[in-house]
């Protein structure tokens, strides 16, 4: 009654002096990109064609993707219900699947669609054999297993493996049985490589059931799935709710929880997998996995999961199995793999590579050409390599002090302790008048922001012998002071200026202005401003431009000022804090970047 109620809203209408009061249902709708959910099956389809041109082709008359080019060996088959992309057809490849049967939305294809890949698979003259590889779902063991016993009746060797990897369901609960869930793509891959090494089909079939008897998997979902042409989105899962072990179909799991932190979720999963154990002969059963044991752990997205959140999962699970098991995990696979199409959730498969067969691993590195695959990347030792950082090679002004400095010619680089000096006085006493113009245009911290970079320069620590070491060391102490875009913004002038001068082999007045027009031309493209943007760079670009042509700081000094002054009857911002603002509220007002900018020259130049 709560939840009918919870989606109940009152809407008041007055209409002619009456009041309509009306309960109004707001059980969202969901969004999907399809046209026709009836023809959404199809469809898809025929966008896998148009993406793999050169891999897949249709049977007719059947929802069947096969191989485009079909080798003599064992022929491998699955299928399912759609909505577990990219589960089947992305499997379909040399070294995986020779086809997929595509059935309704977790729906069971039908037998004559099964039947009729068998036949196709085996070959005119049906010298191939067949091995049809199905979850454990009564319509899926159905349909694929009546047509499997109608194919061997037409004299096609066909037989059938199921998996049945899912950890969530009690042994002794039912005669159905686990459900075949994610692990159902290792035995495809597995069994395809085997096939496409020319083993026979009960070698590859006892192959399968191999990897099928040490391969566990459990999920976890924060949404349900809402399927295509549903009325309403599934929400069965409130924002407080979490579902331990549910279907890929969206079945009721084993418990619902509270939200859980990502390591919580692996140590939880991993936990069920591990209890719920192997069973190494009749009624004989031992945990999945136990200290020392190698595995392959496959992290699945269940469909509305980002990647970002795949990879933290992954990073989790590992680490739970690697230092509270103690086991090795030597192959991670992190993606989509088995999903229940938008279902917000992801599952846990290990796959227990200690004491199998030579061939399990030989096949789970092999090669393929499946569209879907991601190809396992294995360390080639103990410890990952990936473990091993790389040590931080620290570049700063030191760098620029203790290399060869050119020679400076004489006039060029006069007393600049003095006007550096002069320079950040100037700018830190200006701090009120830039940060009245910063509240009434920007975000009101320009003053005290410029005034905190004046600051570092006046305590001294930057060295005035060379301009080179000077305008490294000035990038290096507005970036440890000022912070924010302007300090960025003039760490990567400064950075600019020194390493264009840094290239030269003498340095005289000419140098040193080009090398202050390259750090602003700096600016203005990393920073995406430019002339008329309203910034710092409508004083910049005027005062570098003059001091190039000209060589006279005074000018450039004016140029600057002019620059500054030309801000205030600036209607529109382009680039900054001012850019969010109305014309009236910049009219009048300069920008408190430009006006630094002037302030600075006309110490200078004074």
């Amino acid at each position: 009654f709560l939840r009918f109620v919870k989606k109940l809203r009152f809407s008041y209408h007055l209409s002619f002096g009456s009041l309509v009061v009306g309960a109004i249902s707001t059980m969202a709708k969901p969004k999907q990109i399809i046209n026709d959910p009836k023809e959404a099956v199809g469809e898809f389809v025929q966008g896998l064609l148009k993406q793999f041109p050169n891999k897949l082709v249709k049977l007719q008359n059947h929802n069947v993707l096969l191989k485009s080019c079909r080798s003599s060996q064992v022929q491998l088959l699955s299928g399912g219900g759609s909505g577990h992309e990219p589960s089947h057809a992305g499997w379909v490849g040399d070294g995986m699947l020779t086809g997929a049967i595509l059935g309704g939305m977790f729906a069971s294809p039908s037998v004559a669609a099964v039947l009729s890949a068998i036949r196709c698979a085996a070959g005119d003259d049906k010298s191939d054999a067949v091995l049809l590889i199905v979850k454990n779902y009564t319509g899926d063991r159905l349909n694929f297993g009546m047509a499997c016993e109608r194919a061997n009746l037409e004299g096609i060797d066909c037989q059938m493996v199921v998996v049945a990897d899912d950890c969530a369901l009690e042994r002794s609960k039912g005669i159905t049985g686990a459900r075949g869930v994610a692990g159902t793509v290792l035995v495809h891959k597995i069994a395809g490589a085997a096939a496409s090494m020319g083993m026979s089909l009960s070698k590859v079939c006892d192959l399968a059931k191999v990897v099928c008897s040490r391969t566990g998997t459990m999920g976890i979902a924060l949404n349900a799935v809402t399927v295509p042409g549903a009325a309403e989105v599934n929400d069965r899962l409130d924002e407080n709710t979490i579902e331990i072990g549910l279907g890929i179909h969206g079945e009721a799991g084993m418990k619902q929880s509270p939200m859980l932190s990502s390591d919580e979720m692996a140590k939880e999963l991993l936990s069920k997998i591990e209890k719920y154990g192997r069973e190494i002969s009749p009624g004989k059963i031992v945990p999945m996995f136990e200290k020392g044991d190698s595995l392959c752990l496959l992290v699945n997205n269940l469909g509305g999961s980002s990647n970002f959140e795949l990879s933290i999962l992954a990073n989790s699970a590992v680490q739970v199995l690697e230092k509270n098991y103690g086991c090795k995990v030597t192959r991670l696979l992190v993606g989509s793999f088995m999903t229940s199409f938008n279902m917000h959730g992801a599952s846990l498969t290990v796959l227990n590579l200690t004491g199998a067969p030579s061939e399990v691993i030989e096949c789970l590195d092999a090669t393929t050409t499946a569209p879907a695959w991601i190809p396992v990347d294995v360390p080639g030792s103990e410890m990952r390599p990936s473990e091993n950082e790389i040590p931080e090679m620290e570049e700063s002004a030191a760098s620029f002090v203790n290399t060869q400095k050119p020679e400076l010619e004489g006039g060029c680089w006069e007393n600049p302790e003095i006007l550096v000096r002069k320079a950040a006085t100037a700018l830190a006493e200006a701090e009120p008048m830039l940060t009245k113009y910063d509240t009434i245009v920007g975000d009101g911290d320009c003053g005290i922001t410029m005034k905190r970079g004046a600051e570092k320069v006046l305590a001294g620590n930057i060295p005035t012998d060379h301009p080179v070491s000077f305008f490294a060391s000035l990038a290096d102490a507005v970036s440890a002071s000022m912070g924010g875009t302007s300090g960025v913004l003039l760490e990567l002038m400064f950075s600019k200026m020194a390493s264009q001068l840094s290239r030269n082999s003498k340095i005289g007045a000419k140098e040193i202005s080009n090398a202050f027009r390259d750090g602003v031309q700096a600016v203005s493209l990393y920073g995406g401003a430019t002339v008329g943007a309203r910034t710092m760079l409508d004083a910049l670009f005027p005062a570098a431009n003059e001091l190039v042509a000209s060589g006279s700081l005074k000018k450039a000094a004016d140029a600057a000022r002019a620059g500054a002054n030309s801000t205030a009857t600036m209607k529109t911002a382009s680039a900054g804090r001012s850019n969010y603002l109305s014309e009236a509220t910049l009219d009048g007002t300069p920008d408190p970047g430009a006006v630094a900018t002037a302030v600075v020259l006309d110490a200078l130049s004074s």
